[in-house]
């Protein structure tokens, strides 16, 4: 596999001049209700309720002069956090998602400003779909997981994170494409090398943690999880690279986990989280007892779920909403 150019600590630090400050500086949540020392950054109270619009700022930031329309291919989240700042950059955006997509998700891209064509079966195959399109126009194809500017600006989590709380004994994160885990470890292992690094993957779709162990990429015949956000099949090389030097770690949990964390989150901090956005929790409920009296961090790094999902999910926020009328 090539060698990637590394990330750069530098560089989160710089971005963190360059994004919008509606997606920086978030509130840090906090837990005593396991035998450990549990934080967690809230990145779901922004227009986009998710983290995406870090990395996605930071890139567009670089990106000046440039009028080139943009394509991508997005589960939902990473689509909205182009679109928002494409939005603010003047750029026109083009987003390709799955015809299984989250409803949700895709109203939400239109409305940020994205046109958004719908293809394929899962969100592999609306990239390829996205690749192809933008190849025959000659338009510029983003690709989640192999910029490093979108890695370096989701970094800037960890640079708030390091900032709020001393020694932090482990991170966890969640794993898709990868940049958000490479940009958290990229600082990590520069500012706090003494941080366990830890990224977690949906146990029905397993390809990155499969292609971190074997420093290579390898591709599944098919990514099956209720967690649409981390649902790869086929890994950007890129990221993989990255990985090899950035996290320490990569464990998988299943979708009653998944469900666990969500539940956790809500019961505990009254956050609704997708269940993407909960798999670093969800990783360290399922490990509480080894990391009983420790200092851990996660992210909780999106909340786009449907009325549907939450009734089906976490029956007791919908029914605390349906109390509230």
């Amino acid at each position: 596999m090539t060698k990637q150019t590394p990330l750069s600590a530098a560089k989160i630090d710089d971005a963190r001049k360059k994004i919008d400050p509606i997606f920086l500086n978030t509130n840090l949540l906090r837990s005593d209700r396991l035998a450990l020392s549990l934080v967690a950054k809230d990145e779901t109270e922004n227009p986009i309720r998710s983290f995406k619009g870090r990395g996605t700022g930071y890139f567009l930031a670089d990106l000046v002069g440039d009028r080139t329309p943009l394509v991508t291919a997005s589960a939902g989240n990473f689509g909205q956090g182009l679109a928002y700042n494409a939005a603010r950059h003047g750029r026109s955006l083009i987003v390709f998602a799955s015809i299984n997509a989250n409803p949700l998700k895709i109203e939400a891209m239109r409305r940020f400003g994205a046109e958004v064509f719908l293809a394929g079966e899962d969100f592999d195959s609306a990239k390829e779909a996205a690749k192809i399109y933008a190849a025959e126009r000659k338009l510029q194809f983003v690709e989640d997981g192999a910029s490093a500017a979108i890695a370096e600006g989701a970094g800037t989590i960890a640079a708030e994170l390091t900032e709020e709380v001393d020694d932090i004994d482990a991170v966890f994160i969640p794993l898709g494409n990868g940049a958000l885990a490479a940009g958290i470890g990229c600082w990590f292992k520069s500012r706090s090398p003494r941080t366990r690094v830890v990224a977690v993957a949906a146990k029905g779709a397993p390809c990155m943690a499969l292609s971190y162990n074997a420093g290579d990429v390898i591709s599944t015949p098919e990514a099956r999880t209720i967690a649409d956000g981390i649902a790869v099949r086929i890994p950007v090389p890129a990221a993989v690279g990255w990985l090899q030097d950035t996290i320490d770690d990569v464990v998988l949990v299943d979708d009653d986990q998944l469900l666990d964390a969500m539940r956790f989150a809500y019961e505990t901090w009254k956050r609704l989280v997708e269940p993407a956005g909960a798999a670093g929790l969800a990783a360290i409920l399922a490990q509480a007892s080894a990391l009983k009296g420790c200092r851990v961090a996660t992210m909780l790094c999106g909340a786009n779920l449907t009325d549907q999902q939450i009734k089906a999910w976490l029956p007791s926020a919908a029914k605390d909403d349906t109390n509230a009328c």
